[in-house]
This record gives structure tokens, C-alpha cells and sequence, in this order.
């Protein structure tokens, strides 16, 4: 069992950022276990878990890290985005205020963040359309301005749960991949051939790819 849990190619490291309240912990237990907590209680500190998914012909292990969005946690932030290769920024479409202060969390992201990173606004619990206070096309807009994919949520129902993830993570493996070749690195991500073995072994040791 655990050998094949630790068959994979590459380590992203993904976190989720937005106000507290607005289903990061949920959106995390929702893609990792399948789980919705209805009494989920406000994040303490940082928790992370982990998942393991096919990306084209290579596996990737997506690093899911969760962290409080209360002010008195800031202090944690530095250590929290190392090594990050992509972050989703949720709001609740129910809360506009959670949609108002995305800018701040995009600020807080790229001054602690590579420049790189991939970025995802995800508006989630949609199960709660008829409180809807954040249009959808008022955020797609902003995605689109900012550069930023967009997807809207909900973890209760898992409605595009399982996309919002497999894509920010496709793309993370696109830039990886992109930059492979601008390197003329000819890495085969595949095991194909016994050749292919070593080259992937290697890929697999850092904690995170760095974009």
C-alpha cells in the first residue's frame, strides 16, 4: 500500500486563501476524502492533506495546504506560501464582503508567493443561489482582468469541486512542462521504458516544482 502511494511524478503544492467562512476546509475534505462536515469549526493554524491524481501520463500529488482567515494567523503566512506552485482564492457568493477583500489576498499572495504561481478565484457554495450577493459575470470579469482562472463551487453538493482542482493543477503541469522544453530538457514524465524509470525517480524527491 505504500509503495503505490508514493508512486508518483511530481509534488504540487496548492493553497487555499479567502476570508474565514467561505468553505476553504470543506473544499479541501470535498477533494481529498469525498467528506462535508456540516459543524466544520474555523481552521486553527494550518492543516494539509494530500491526493494523488493522473495528469496526461503522469501522476501528480497534489499538497493541499488550508489555513485560518482570521487576522490573528498571519503571522503564519511567509512559511505558508513557500514552495507554492498554485492558490485558490475563495469567496462566498452568498457574502460579498468575502468577494470585496479578494484584492487584499491577492496582494497578501504575490508578496509572499513566486510570481508564477497559478492563481484560481473560486466562488463556492452555489447550493446557495437564492442568497447569491456576487454575480457570477462580476467575477469571471475580474478573473479575467486579473489573469486568474475561475470556477464557481459547492463543496456541500461537489458541484465542480473535483474541475476547480484537476484544472489548477493541469495547468500547473503545463507551465512545469513549458518550461521543461524552453530548458530543451527531453525528461520523459511517463514510464514507458525502463529508461524513463530514473529520470522520474528524480522528480519525485523535492517537496515542490518550482515554476
Amino acid at each position: 500500500m505504500g509503495s503505490a502511494e508514493e508512486d508518483y511524478n511530481f509534488v504540487f503544492k496548492v493553497v487555499l486563501i479567502g476570508e474565514s467562512g467561505v468553505g476553504k476546509t470543506n473544499l479541501l475534505s470535498r477533494f481529498t476524502r469525498n467528506e462535508f462536515n456540516h459543524d466544520s469549526r474555523t481552521t486553527i493554524g494550518v492543516e494539509f492533506s494530500t491526493r494523488t491524481i493522473l495528469v496526461g501520463d503522469a501522476v501528480v500529488k497534489a499538497q493541499i495546504w488550508d489555513t485560518a482567515g482570521l487576522e490573528r494567523y498571519r503571522a503564519i503566512t511567509s512559511a505558508y506560501y513557500r514552495g507554492a506552485v498554485g492558490a485558490l482564492v475563495v469567496f462566498d457568493i452568498t457574502k460579498h464582503q468575502t468577494y470585496d477583500v479578494v484584492d487584499r489576498w491577492l496582494k497578501e499572495l504575490y508578496d509572499h508567493a513566486e510570481a508564477s504561481i497559478v492563481v484560481m478565484l473560486v466562488g463556492n457554495k452555489t447550493d446557495l443561489a437564492q442568497a447569491r450577493e456576487v454575480p457570477m459575470e462580476e467575477a469571471k470579469m475580474f478573473a479575467d482582468n486579473n489573469g486568474l482562472l475561475f470556477v464557481e463551487t459547492s463543496a456541500l453538493d461537489s458541484t465542480n469541486v473535483e474541475q476547480a482542482f484537476e484544472t489548477i493543477l493541469k495547468e500547473i503541469f503545463h507551465k512545469v512542462q513549458k518550461q521543461k522544453s524552453s530548458q530543451s530538457n527531453t525528461v520523459s514524465l511517463a514510464s514507458e521504458s525502463p529508461d524513463s524509470t530514473a529520470p522520474a525517480q528524480t522528480e519525485k524527491r523535492p517537496c515542490c516544482v518550482a515554476l
